[in-house]
């Protein structure tokens, strides 16, 4: 598998029109919303707190996610942070190791675009036992604690520099 994530801005036309076309599962939207979600986040009020990412295997978009930073960094995040957001991996492309190859490369790129941060967190839904085992693995510690989110308890996990 040849696998890189590169910058949303430095997709090729058609590339940003593969993105568009990333599906999920139906019972994963809950949990990472869809592609045009995430997409109206990134595009509708460009700025310098959120960057865009897709996961290219042999130059085609498999997976897409988003990073966040002041001034649109959520409540819950260390200011000296980024958050990541909206991590969809096509549903076409699935069970081939594109999550676990986003969260490798993720630090590197995060680091990139943002050189002072000083780790990764997010947030993740209580129930996703997938997710938290799968971010776990890549060394994103549990915080400890549950709090109420949009569609149930979510816990916080980090992972520092």
């Amino acid at each position: 598998m040849s696998a890189q994530l590169v910058p949303y801005d430095s997709l090729s036309p058609l590339q940003r029109e593969q993105v568009e076309s990333i599906e999920i599962h139906p019972e994963q939207i809950k949990f990472s919303g869809d592609i045009h979600g995430a997409l109206h986040t990134l595009l509708s009020k460009p700025g310098p707190g959120v960057k865009g990412f897709a996961l290219l295997a042999d130059d085609v978009p498999v997976a897409f996610l988003l990073l966040k930073r002041p001034p649109v960094l959520p409540d819950w995040a260390d200011e000296h942070s980024a958050t990541l957001h909206a991590l969809q991996v096509d549903r076409r492309a699935q069970g081939k190791g594109y999550g676990k190859a986003c969260l490798q490369a993720l630090p590197a790129v995060a680091r990139e675009a943002w050189p002072g941060i000083k780790g990764l967190e997010l947030s993740v839904d209580a129930d996703n036992e997938a997710a938290i085992a799968l971010y776990a693995r890549h060394g994103y510690v549990d915080s400890g604690e549950a709090y109420k989110g949009r569609i149930g308890y979510e816990r916080r996990m980090g992972l520092f520099f």
